[in-house]
């Protein structure tokens, strides 16, 4: 087998790897301050599209993560980039929240519920039956189906909550048309990312900790997969997959000195 190339730029996931449940996971400070230091790209990602980078950047720094903005990567972003390659300036009628609007009036969208180019349905705490029901209505009318991200739950302290791969299922379910999406796994999310830190897979590595999102996506966009057991994996997890990481380590603590 090859021998790999020194890795030169980092992408992360953020809930299970950097925080947990509004709380910093012990050894994100001191990889986020070594990465920093080390002058070497670095993107943040997260599936989750509610908010804005501005808004994550803010939450990071009252934790003590300092993160800046333009170094952080959403689902929201990676739909909106993939939009705007597809169909410059079209329109699109959405479900979501800031992160997702703000991300593609950005772009030069127009959102609407007249003739929209596209569907986009994105992460939001308060889907409403009758804002389905027009996605459906004007998906069978020919609007083309994004989804920023298939995660089926999110996290919330009450428990899992239905999140946009759920409430995706029920549109298919509706209409018969599966979505795009733009999200983890698809290595689209990691391709933009490394295009927009000036990076390349073959000297990249992703840490995550769930492998059917981050490891997978790592994997198939041809980067080194860190495997973190902080979030939602364990070791024997791991084993019910056909793909391995790279490497499995207990925490983000463990990659420091790998900086």
């Amino acid at each position: 087998m090859a021998e790999r190339k020194p890795i030169e730029s980092w992408l992360t996931d953020m809930d299970g790897v950097l925080i947990h449940e509004g709380t910093p996971i012990p050894g994100a400070d001191a990889f986020i301050k070594r990465l920093r230091e080390s002058g070497k790209p670095f993107l943040v990602l997260t599936n989750n599209s509610i908010y804005t980078p501005r808004d994550l950047q803010a939450r990071l720094s009252r934790m003590g993560l300092d993160v800046p903005v333009e170094n952080i990567w959403t689902s929201a972003l990676a739909t909106a980039k993939f939009l705007d390659d597809q169909r410059p300036g079209g329109t699109a009628y959405v479900i979501g929240e800031a992160g997702l609007t703000t991300a593609l009036h950005d772009i030069g969208y127009i959102l609407t519920d007249h003739q929209p180019d596209y569907v986009v349905l994105g992460e939001t705490r308060t889907y409403s039956f009758e804002a389905m029901t027009k996605a459906v209505r004007l998906i069978n009318a020919g609007a083309r189906f994004i989804c920023t991200n298939p995660d089926e739950t999110g996290p919330s302290t009450e428990g899992p909550l239905p999140a946009t791969g759920a409430v995706a299922a029920l549109i298919t379910k509706a209409t018969g048309k599966q979505p795009y999406f733009a999200g983890k796994p698809n290595p689209l999310m990691m391709r933009t990312g490394l295009n927009a830190i000036g990076a390349h897979s073959e000297s990249s590595a992703m840490i995550g900790d769930r492998m059917d999102t981050d490891v997978l996506a790592g994997l198939e966009a041809g980067m080194q997969t860190f495997l973190v057991l902080t979030g939602l994996t364990s070791v024997e997890d791991t084993e019910k997959f056909p793909y391995r990481p790279t490497k499995t380590v207990n925490s983000i603590a463990d990659l420091v000195d790998l900086v």
